[in-house]
């Protein structure tokens, strides 16, 4: 097992994975930018050390700064987290050169897995029903041929990265073209790749994620499923576990193939296999995460299993300890992605309590939310026996969670659980179109 870990992240992902380490006896390094000097994490962590300006570019982004933070404290790997560096070959790669392990995949398992083409083939070939869709374009009009075949709506995406970024809806050829050169340069600029490929665009649709466990033993578990189908351009606001729209044998299915699909792909680590479902039942692969989720922490409240230190474990090479029919997959959980809209300084701050809920957050009075990260501040978490009772639970929270100095998204999250297309279970990712 490792004795010192460096963090190569921030915010409330940072904070989950120090205490983590710290339950497990793991000593940990936190880096920190200059607008980070009186962060959480930097307070909680063993070691804190400086990596550069507050621009992501010239600190969480620079590989040569982490990698130099590691070496100096002696730290024997690095958990990057999410976002970030965190699906970075390159990155990986270094660590491994420098005798450090990575918390996740090593550098050709995720060149060779994040390449969203190129995991959809393999995918097909381990039995997991595949959208239509292209391998890499070499230009536009190459997708428009594409589209012609497949028919309209079509989806432009990158091929690298996630996040929503990168991807273009269009219903016509003039959109299309039009469409292509913003993929490309919204994709470059996120991810340093312009890379694009095609798909037939399924509307009315539920988004469905697999979270799945795996060891370097051929062991992999599939942990439920949960419902991400709550998108504001393509951001998640909301997720829950399970989801309303899956029967049962339909669920069983889906995680069984999961399972085996992820087993022949043969990746080791934490990481969701995404998927579309349609309203006859139908699911499609779209895409597959190699770290740890923002929304994990649906799955571990529903599971009880914790998915940080497993990330560890499995990197320590630890094989999987429990079964499939170790994994609790009943009751209902629900997570609410509460984002900062403005930057400032937290005048005050009231978290709920009580049983099975939970607050995954780097604030508390006086912290500055500055203006140069992603805006997600906090998760508001909940569960129960049963959806109805969860829904009513997360309300109430949502009603007692006070965060002052920041304007934030809290009176949005509280009219989606409200709303009776949300309560009915039967939302699609259009649910937030007019809203």
């Amino acid at each position: 097992m490792f004795s010192k870990i460096l963090i190569a992240n921030r915010g409330e992902i940072a904070v989950r994975i120090i205490r983590a380490c710290k339950e497990m006896g793991i000593k940990t390094v936190a880096v920190y930018s200059e607008a980070d000097r009186n962060a959480l994490h930097r307070a909680l962590a063993d070691e804190s050390i400086c990596i550069g300006p507050a621009a992501a570019s010239e600190s969480y982004l620079d590989i040569g700064r982490i990698i130099s933070a590691a070496l100096a404290s002696k730290a024997n790997a690095i958990h990057p987290g999410y976002g970030f560096l965190s699906e970075n070959a390159a990155f990986a790669e270094e660590c491994r050169k420098n005798g450090i392990a990575f918390i996740g995949p090593d550098a050709d398992t995720m060149t060779r897995l994040s390449d969203k083409a190129v995991i959809k083939e393999l995918a097909a070939n381990a039995g997991l029903p595949t959208i239509p869709g292209t391998g890499t374009l070499e230009n536009a009009e190459e997708a428009l041929k594409a589209a012609e075949s497949f028919g309209y709506p079509v989806m432009l995406k990158a091929r690298s990265g996630g996040g929503g970024r990168g991807i273009r809806p269009a219903y016509s050829a003039e959109e299309l073209k039009a469409a292509f050169p913003l993929a490309v340069k919204e994709s470059e600029a996120a991810f340093g790749d312009g890379g694009l490929y095609l798909e037939k665009c399924i509307e009315n649709a539920k988004h469905i994620e697999v979270q799945i466990l795996s060891d370097e033993f051929g062991n992999a578990i599939a942990l439920g499923e949960r419902d991400c189908s709550i998108q504001l351009r393509h951001q998640k606001l909301l997720e829950e576990s399970p989801s309303p729209g899956l029967d049962r044998s339909i669920r069983k299915e889906l995680l069984q193939k999961t399972e085996e699909a992820v087993r022949k792909i043969g990746y080791t680590g934490a990481g969701t296999l995404e998927f579309l479902l349609d309203g006859d039942g139908n699911y499609y692969f779209m895409e597959m995460n190699l770290r740890l989720q923002v929304e994990h922490g649906v799955t571990e409240i529903l599971t009880g299993i914790d998915l940080v230190k497993w990330q560890i474990r499995i990197a320590a090479g630890i094989p999987l300890s429990f079964t499939d029919s170790d994994v609790r997959l009943s009751g209902a959980a629900i997570e609410c992605r509460i984002n900062a809209r403005t930057s400032g300084t937290i005048k005050r701050i009231h978290i709920p309590g009580g049983p099975f809920v939970r607050f995954d957050t780097y604030l508390e009075p006086g912290t500055e939310v500055p203006p140069y990260y992603d805006p997600l501040v906090g998760k508001l978490i909940v569960y129960t026996k049963t959806r109805e009772e969860s829904i009513r639970k997360m309300r109430a929270y949502l009603c007692e969670l006070i965060i002052e100095g920041i304007d934030t998204n809290i009176g949005d999250e509280l009219r989606i659980i409200s709303d009776p297309s949300f309560i009915s279970g039967g939302y699609t990712t259009d649910f937030m179109e007019g809203r």
